[in-house]
């Protein structure tokens, strides 16, 4: 019979129990943190596979094991999000590496892919920006998904390049890395698309002291008392990095999506439209550039 922690909360080690086998180590971590997030790390320090979890609940972790799954179970337990823990998400069905450098790339963003795909998938070649990149997860997803893109990623932050720079080399994406401040190392170079995550919380939005967002870069969050000053700034100068007939898709908060209308239409884009996320927020704005005759 295995001498495994009970289901209490309580350190095993301090109650004198031992090393645990998996079932044990899970019974306590589920206690702190929850049945999910407990699997994901003691799968990520076994580097195993999950149906072992199952099939094997009576193996005894080693003691290294033991201290690094509860070193992290801690961690957890006081915010850290799992995918910094782990140090990888999935996103578009592949798996990139993250750090607290760049932002958790999360489920609602593969909209701007799909959307990405449906106005460019038949399109050779075309020339894509992604403005702010953090860990390259669109800009590197776009590179492999259209035929042949020709990708330009940019980010103010080195460290968020970085990561970037190694997800592209891990997947195998030709992506140009850029480091500036939006456009201005861009100068005289257009695009057909141009699209982007960009910081979008208002400065003073209590969900910036909650949650994994906590542990987030705030510049890579935050952009004035609105949320709207990198978005203004991305579609002030859009325009000019543009080919004719090219498109500017924007992710912004769940209720922004009137004001970057407003934005693009008086920046002179048209076919102007917002698109819903699976939980039916209006997630996406983005604009057709018909040019300047």
């Amino acid at each position: 019979m295995s001498d495994a922690p009970a289901v209490t909360g309580t350190d095993p080690d301090s109650a004198g129990s031992g090393v645990p086998d998996i079932a044990g180590a899970l019974a306590w971590a589920r206690a702190q943190i929850g049945v999910m997030d407990a699997r994901v790390l003691l799968r990520h320090v076994l580097q195993c596979p999950a149906a072992r979890l199952v099939s094997h609940p009576e193996a005894r972790l080693d003691d290294a094991d033991w201290q690094a799954y509860h070193a992290l179970v801690e961690r957890r337990a006081a915010g850290e999000p799992v995918a910094y823990l782990v140090g990888e998400r999935e996103f578009f069905g592949r798996s990139f590496l993250v750090t607290p450098a760049v932002l958790i790339p999360r489920p609602e963003t593969e909209l701007l892919i799909e959307l990405a795909l449906a106005h460019f998938g038949s399109r050779p070649r075309p020339r894509v920006l992604d403005m702010g990149t953090g860990s390259g997860a669109i800009a590197i997803t776009l590179a492999l998904e259209l035929d042949q893109a020709d990708v330009t990623a940019v980010d103010a932050s080195r460290e968020a390049l970085w990561v970037a720079m190694a997800n592209a080399a891990r997947l195998g994406a030709s992506v140009s890395f850029v480091q500036g401040n939006w456009f201005e190392e861009l100068d005289g170079e257009r695009f057909q698309l141009i699209v982007s995550n960009p910081p979008y919380v208002a400065a003073e939005d209590p969900h910036l002291t909650e949650g994994d967002v906590r542990f987030e870069p705030r510049t890579a969050l935050a952009a004035g008392a609105d949320g709207l000053d990198d978005i203004k700034t991305i579609v002030a100068a859009a325009p000019h990095h543009l080919e004719d007939d090219g498109w500017l898709l924007l992710e912004h908060g769940y209720d922004q999506a009137a004001a970057v209308r407003g934005l693009l239409t008086d920046a002179g884009f048209s076919a102007i439209t917002s698109w819903a996320d699976l939980a039916g927020i209006e997630r996406v704005t983005g604009g057709h550039w018909p040019g300047r005759h």
